[in-house]
This record gives structure tokens, C-alpha cells and sequence, in this order.
């Protein structure tokens, strides 16, 4: 089990948006590896009605300890007045591959 790691889901307005955000997360190394969705389809209820909309969606590694980070710089980044920003545990994986994202974020 390695619960040390997560991936972070976030959505975005556009591309630009998400690759703004990915840059900064990478930047400031909070994240080893940031994938971007460029267009997904979105139904969600907002303000008592169903919205349907085009983002895009990114899929970050990185620890759990960094979350409250990474969430700080995604808010400060983000045009919504309340972003999609949900961390899921990585139970298991690649043991090498868990040991990258370790190595490569920023050890608190």
C-alpha cells in the first residue's frame, strides 16, 4: 500500500488554463507529472440548474502532504469561483515508478 502518493484532479476553463496551472505546480515542484485532457464534456448542478460545459482536465501525481499546496496555487491560478481540485489515494502501482514521485516533488 502507498498512500504517500495521490493523484489530484482538477478541471479547467480551456487548454490554456490547464497548462498555466500545470506549469506553475511543476515550477514549483508540488507535482512530478501533470497529464492534460484537452476537452471533456462536464454536466454538473450549479445555482439549481444542470450546466453542461467543454474543459479540460488535469491529472497530477505527486504526495499527499503537498495538497494543501498545491490547492492554495490552483485557487490563486483559477478562474472559477470554486475549482474542481480532489486527491485520490494511490494504493498501489509500479514501485519504480512510486519512488519518481517521490524523488522528483518537493520533500517537506
Amino acid at each position: 500500500m502507498d498512500a504517500e502518493n495521490i493523484v489530484v484532479f482538477i478541471t479547467a476553463k480551456d487548454v490554456e488554463q490547464a497548462d498555466k496551472i500545470a506549469r506553475r505546480l511543476l515550477g514549483k515542484k508540488l507535482v512530478a507529472c501533470v497529464n492534460t485532457v484537452g476537452s471533456i464534456t462536464s454536466q454538473y448542478w450549479w445555482e439549481g440548474e444542470i450546466q453542461k460545459d467543454t474543459e479540460s482536465l488535469l491529472i497530477i501525481k505527486s504526495r499527499q502532504e503537498l495538497f494543501h499546496e498545491i490547492e492554495k496555487e490552483v485557487k490563486a491560478l483559477h478562474s472559477y469561483s470554486v475549482p474542481e481540485i480532489i486527491a485520490v489515494p494511490i494504493i498501489d502501482g509500479n514501485p519504480d515508478y512510486l519512488d519518481w514521485i517521490k524523488e522528483t516533488v518537493e520533500q517537506k
